[in-house]
């Protein structure tokens, strides 16, 4: 079997580190892999393991172009299907050039908001099956009009194996210059707008309260950083609260955190509560899109509401109160990845609606 892989994210965020877990797995079962992304993605290297791949300009969603471009190698390189993995234009022109061909198109979904109907119902055709990373998702395509048999559910994972380590917190805090008793709070998400910081930044004040010796630690980049800098400084908060930009040691460091918290508007999964969860880090997060399935309320971690501000400082408080109730939900979320979101899961579940579309087509 050889799968064309499209994904247009630049950054090794979440969905394109999903990807790489998919490929691998994928060529570990005898699979062919092909991956489509941009020149100097940060994918490309990592990919070169699991996958031959192909740099091909991808600007967008007025990328028209994208169309030809992604024919031309679906021309040359024959695969059976094409998985497109991504939005900003890759899942369109990707959908499209796919269908111009005549091969088989799978799109991942990996984000719950919503589309107008009369979209779903013209775009959609473009798929002869849509993934999605989370059931939230699948019932909001289902709400839209999509068909049962069109959507199936393959829940993201995690690689839990770098978070199964003990961690030097103590070393840690002394790195950044904290004082031993400091609680460490962390928030790892792209920095826009639907990732909910600024309910964070509205809540800390009650928080610090309570634990004047909190630490906020903001790990992710984005376009609304400047934005951010500047309400920390209005806010007061600068002494308690740290950008710390994107980095690519967590596996090194969120374990280290007394509590991750994920005040999102909106979100298909979460792959960084997977990650803490991984590293018995408990979570605070919203009753939005995906995130319950991740974060079981009163097990791993609280679910409060989205832009729930009380209800997030109560939350926070709780559990800064508590260490014991903080090391029971973090063994607990512990185990709910290494049962529930495994990377073997994921991609078998990916290989199953492959070889399902394929002998479908056959028949």
């Amino acid at each position: 079997m050889k799968v064309l892989h499209v994904e247009s994210g630049r950054y090794l965020y979440g969905g394109a580190r999903q990807v790489l877990y998919i490929m691998e797995g994928l060529a570990r079962r005898g699979v062919d892999n092909l991956l489509a992304c941009p020149p100097s993605a940060h994918i490309a290297e990592p990919a070169r393991a699991s996958a031959r791949v192909f740099e091909l300009p991808m600007k967008g969603d007025l990328d028209f172009g994208l169309v030809g471009r992604l024919r031309r190698l679906i021309a040359a390189e024959q695969p059976d299907l094409v998985h497109i993995h991504s939005r900003r234009g890759a899942d369109l022109w990707g959908g499209l050039a796919a269908w111009l061909a005549g091969v088989p198109c799978v799109l991942s979904r990996r984000v719950d908001n919503p589309e107008r109907r009369w979209v779903v119902k013209l775009k959609y055709r473009l798929y002869e099956q849509v993934i999605t990373i989370s059931e939230g998702i699948r019932q909001v395509l289902l709400a839209e009009g999509l068909a049962p048999e069109q959507v199936s559910c393959v829940r993201s994972a995690v690689d839990a194996a770098p978070y199964l380590k003990a961690y030097d917190q103590a070393g840690f805090k002394a790195a950044l210059g904290l004082a031993p008793d400091a609680l460490l709070v962390g928030t790892v998400a792209q920095l826009i707008a639907r990732k909910g910081h600024r309910h964070l930044l509205a809540a800390l004040p009650q928080v610090l309260a309570r634990h004047p010796k909190l630490q906020l630690l903001i790990f992710g980049r984005g376009p609304l950083e400047a934005e951010l800098r500047q309400s920390i400084s209005a806010q007061g908060l600068a002494e308690h609260v740290r950008l710390m930009g994107f980095r690519d040691d967590l596996p090194a460091i969120l374990g280290c955190l007394d509590l991750l918290v994920h005040p999102a508007d909106m979100e298909g999964l979460g792959v960084s509560l997977l990650q803490a969860s991984a590293a018995r880090v408990p979570i605070i997060a919203t009753r939005a899109g995906g995130m319950p399935e991740a974060v079981r309320d009163r097990i791993n971690g609280l679910l409060i509401e989205p832009g729930d501000v009380a209800g997030l400082a109560a939350a926070m408080n709780e559990l800064l109160d508590d260490a014991q109730l903080r090391e029971r939900m973090g063994q607990a979320g512990r185990q709910l990845v290494l049962d529930d979101f495994s990377v073997d899961a994921m991609c078998e579940g990916n290989l199953a609606v492959y070889r399902h579309l394929l002998e479908t087509r056959k028949r």
